[in-house]
């Protein structure tokens, strides 16, 4: 059989070498069709390719009786329909990696540039002014770089920080102690890399949790003359307080790739003498640009030969009838592992879900990877999704293992997630009752009835009379309505847990004041 792949996209002759010396495959290039042109021909086709350009709504792959994965060639995928993909049985597969190396070398650029006053030194010259004085530098030698996000670029850039013999701490919620010691780098909490770091660099994806992670508290913790360097996504850093603590010398100089809103044309960051910019050159390097066509060239070979695609970013088929044992499950395994993830603070080491009941005799891997995505989702967003997770979890060093056992602990089926971390293991359990949906039915060595749904205040205290009336009097002031309590305790008088079902999400500040309270341990808010 010969395969058919459109290329609608331009890629790079280098890009598509993959896919000219594959056997059974042809190859069309047509960069110019019209979305009408590309709806009439796509059925004759068993792959597409494309960039940034064609635009893969659902009318088209409806169209595409034929198509059986769509590649890529870069790591976001904003232009292609993937819920009617995977409704229609397509696979995607996109390219994370082939833009790490560019990426890091722009960061150490910048990192550089910042250092030495490269481009303000430029500037004058450009201007007739041949000032030395003015642009005295400092050398990276025996400074301490501290990198916030150490996955595939961080990792690069603390590679590279090495090589100019700089001190590297760094902060990951993925990184463990002897992770960070096998990889000849310091270890720390966020405040830890914050407080010791003479430059510091962002590589974090922009979540919910990771937005303005860097704002006026997290300067304030910084050292005097600090230097700041973003080359991940706009928005990390909070670029008001970052103007702020220019202003006020707290920050000795800042180099940005990124902004918050792009393209920028007036920002009064760039009005400062001490901040360095470029408009999103991260990933902008010819090798880049041909290494993620090589990337999604190869991936759409093996896929359509019948191998393993290595970056696929939408669920693969599953039988029907596996599905249909399994589907009603995907929505309590997910919420398990979101969980179980905020309760979680330290890097996991290892990953076991125990099946029991009425899933000990069905294909369970879907939900392996679906509940792994809820672990995972915390700190890595939409970058992990019920593809990829087990194959990000490796590549984070954590070990997942799935056991399928007969001990049901009088449930008709049960789903328990287990995490072990370097200070011990966590669990949280749950079923789904018959006419009554998802429930949590164990927390730790606690036995609870919590609907896995909307926001959630998680509360480890001492069993003693006036706790639970002085969490509800606390929350009352701070005008947020119970809308259900689970209690759970060890024995009389020993530690307990409150699960509280809450009418909005509870910020900071009240997490706080809880933690103040008498008898308690430690408050955690949960969004499910």
């Amino acid at each position: 059989m010969v395969y058919q792949i459109l290329v609608s996209d331009p890629l790079s002759e280098d890009g598509i070498q993959p896919l000219r010396k594959a056997d059974g495959v042809e190859i069309t290039i047509q960069t110019a069709l019209t979305p009408e042109q590309l709806a009439e021909k796509i059925h004759e086709y068993d792959a597409l390719l494309v960039r940034s350009q064609t635009q893969v709504t659902r009318d088209l792959i409806s169209k595409a009786t034929n198509l059986k994965v769509i590649g890529r060639a870069g790591v976001g995928v904003d232009n292609i329909d993937l819920e009617a993909a995977t409704e229609f049985g397509v696979l995607v597969v996109n390219a994370p990696d082939g833009n790490t190396n560019s990426a890091a070398e722009h960061t150490m650029a910048m990192i550089m540039s910042l250092a030495r006053n490269i481009p303000q030194a430029f500037h004058a010259l450009k201007h007739n002014k041949w000032d030395r004085k003015s642009y005295v530098g400092v050398e990276l030698k025996n400074k301490t770089l501290g990198v916030v996000g150490l996955g595939r670029i961080g990792a690069e850039v603390a590679f590279r920080a090495k090589g100019q013999r700089m001190n590297v701490k760094a902060y990951d919620p993925f990184l463990t102690e002897e992770k960070a010691k096998k990889m000849g780098i310091g270890y720390g909490t966020l405040e830890e890399v914050l407080q010791s770091a003479d430059f510091i660099t962002v590589h974090t994806p922009l979540l919910k949790e990771t937005k303005h992670l860097i704002n006026q508290k997290a300067f304030e913790q910084m050292k005097d003359g600090v230097q700041i360097v973003n080359c991940a996504r706009g928005g990390i850093i909070d670029e008001e307080a970052l103007y702020q603590a220019i202003v006020t010398k707290k920050v000795a100089g800042a180099a940005l790739d990124v902004f918050e809103e792009e393209p920028i044309t007036d920002h009064k960051l760039l009005e400062l003498p001490e901040v360095i910019a470029t408009p999103h050159l991260g990933a902008s390097t010819k090798e880049a640009q041909e290494n993620v066509a090589i990337d999604v060239s190869k991936d759409v070979v093996t896929f359509l030969t019948g191998g393993l695609a290595r970056n696929p970013v939408n669920l693969p088929s599953v039988p029907k009838e596996v599905m249909n044992k399994i589907e009603p499950y995907f929505h309590l395994s997910e919420k398990l592992g979101i969980f179980l993830t905020n309760l979680t603070q330290e890097a996991m080491e290892e990953v076991n879900i125990y099946y029991a009941g009425d899933l000990t005799d069905v294909e369970v891997s879907p939900l392996t990877r679906n509940t792994v995505k809820g672990l995972l989702k915390r700190h890595l967003g939409d970058h992990v999704n019920d593809v990829n997770a087990t194959y990000l979890a490796e590549k984070k060093g954590i070990t997942i293992n799935e056991h399928k056992t007969s001990s049901s602990k009088g449930f008709t089926n049960l789903l328990t997630v287990e995490v072990r971390t370097n200070l011990g293991t966590r669990s949280v359990a749950g079923t789904l009752l018959n006419g009554l949906g998802a429930r949590l039915v164990k927390v730790d060595d606690y036995s609870v009835d919590v609907i896995p749904e909307g926001h959630m205040v998680f509360v480890r205290h001492k069993d003693q009379p006036g706790a639970i009336g002085r969490v509800g009097t606390l929350l009352a002031k701070e005008l947020v309505n119970i809308a259900t309590m689970q209690v759970g305790r060890s024995n009389v008088g020993g530690d307990a847990i409150m699960i509280l079902t809450v009418d909005k999400h509870l910020e900071k500040e009240g997490l706080e004041q809880l933690k103040q309270l008498s008898d308690i341990y430690g408050v955690t808010a949960i969004d499910l």
